[in-house]
């Protein structure tokens, strides 16, 4: 069943999963009269207790209050999946001890894989919403150039958009990205992408307006493309490494 969970959720993925959010999708205990779900809470307690630790000991070790695992035990509300994985190492029992009764779990995994998805979505979401909040910033940045700025504020708009605004926002919303996660397996790629459009600011301001005045075309700025780029990148690597940290400290119960 392990290998069932490692193929769903992946070796790292915190996905924020309750196990009886859907009671009905879960097998039912056979020796049971009222037809009720098999009891979670009951199978936590009865571990935790074979494996001589106490409600505090445990919640020490997993860095959640001991109320949370009194609320499990009790049913109140559920761990989510890698709380369970960390409980199963914690005991020394097996997944399959741990959840499966002698009734298949097909529709609990199917409820998982469901869930799954939908928080994949999520994070595609979040990852949307970050790269248009980049985008409105670019946009608005370039406009300002165009509606706002004469002559002689072209030296403070370069200042101020080229070498802060734009970096500045191109560092914070990577380190979101790195910190969420949400660049999945071709986050390496989000830094070349804030590198063009830090270049394309450029090609649409100061060399479109050169390029009008004296009608000579120019070549786009490479420099610009690298100082967005390794901006970027930096921001998604503070970024990957707060998430790395914060995960050890909670593997470690900090």
């Amino acid at each position: 069943m392990s290998r069932g969970f490692e193929k769903v959720f992946g070796k790292t993925d915190r996905c924020q999963i309750f196990l009886m959010d859907k009671a009905r999708s879960f097998p039912y205990d056979e020796g049971r009269k009222d037809g009720m779900p098999m009891e979670i809470g009951a199978k936590l307690r009865q571990a935790r207790i074979a494996a001589g630790l106490t409600q505090e000991q445990t919640a020490e070790a997993l860095g959640v209050s001991r109320q949370s695992i009194s609320n499990w035990e009790n049913e109140k509300n559920y761990p989510d999946i890698v709380s369970v994985v960390r409980l199963s190492d914690l005991y020394a029992v097996s997944l399959d001890a741990l959840l499966k009764e002698e009734a298949p779990m097909s529709d609990y995994l199917d409820y998982l894989e469901e869930s799954t998805n939908t928080v994949r979505s999520r994070r595609e979401q979040s990852l949307l919403i970050l790269l248009c909040v980049y985008l409105g910033i670019w946009a608005v940045s370039v406009l300002f150039f165009w509606l706002l700025t004469g002559p002689d504020d072209a030296m403070g708009y370069g200042i101020v958009f080229l070498w802060l605004v734009l970096p500045v926002a191109a560092f914070v919303i990577s380190l979101l990205i790195g910190r969420g996660g949400y660049g999945g397996r071709q986050g390496w790629l989000l830094p070349l992408v804030f590198g063009t459009m830090h270049m394309l600011a450029g090609d649409a301001t100061f060399m479109l307006a050169n390029m009008l005045s004296v009608g000579i075309l120019r070549l786009p700025q490479p420099s610009l493309l690298l100082k967005g780029t390794i901006i970027s990148a930096a921001g998604f690597w503070f970024g990957a490494l707060m998430r790395r940290r914060r995960r050890q400290r909670g593997e470690s119960g900090e």
